[in-house]
């Protein structure tokens, strides 16, 4: 897998482990036994966003990116951000009952139910290069049904992004080994 290709190697760790550093647990939420990853507190101080900013816009700056798509909700926080920094337009996978016109959508399991996920269908095209992005990489069913559901729609390539990964869930597993799959902050536990 390769990470962070343009950044230096010194900055990258000592930035990534600040930004880390700043990711608040919280025990018991939203159900018992779930130790929720809060990424609120990394949004807090223009340096956190820029250098969020700035290791996304390395990671994705040489790849041709025409789209980001962000899932609701806290793939909101980043995906316009980058969108910005690339230069590219930013399009929301939303909950049902939230986009005003056309959707397609994609059924998926969990970690505590079922759901359901909608883009608009002319969200992208088939000349776009996507940038798919959401918060946190845990079970990764949101994550696959919004692969599913702009693989369907016949992009040219789909890039995933994540600003936190669960490695120990081994999530990424769930998608095919051509998919370039980053993380910015790694938890092992």
């Amino acid at each position: 897998m390769k990470q962070f290709k343009s950044i230096n190697i010194k900055h990258q760790s000592m930035s990534v482990q600040s930004l880390k550093d700043k990711v608040r647990n919280i025990s018991n939420f939203p159900i018992k036994g779930i130790e929720f990853k809060d990424i609120t507190t990394l949004f807090q101080s223009p340096e956190s966003l820029n250098e969020l900013s700035d290791i996304m816009y390395e990671m994705y700056k040489d790849k041709g990116i025409t789209m980001v798509v962000g899932i609701e909700s806290r793939g909101f926080f980043m995906g316009p951000a980058i969108a910005l920094r690339l230069n590219t337009g930013f399009a929301p996978i939303r909950k049902p009952g939230k986009l005003p016109y056309k959707v397609y959508e994609e059924n998926y399991t969990k970690e505590y139910g079922v759901d359901t996920i909608q883009i608009h269908q002319d969200a992208v095209t088939k000349d776009d290069v996507v940038l798919l992005h959401d918060d946190l990489l845990a079970t990764g069913g949101t994550m696959l049904a919004a692969y599913k559901l702009i693989k369907k729609m016949g992009v040219k390539k789909v890039y995933l992004n994540f600003l936190i990964e669960l490695e120990m869930l081994e999530a990424r597993k769930l998608f095919p080994e051509d998919v370039e799959v980053e993380s910015i902050i790694k938890f092992d536990i």
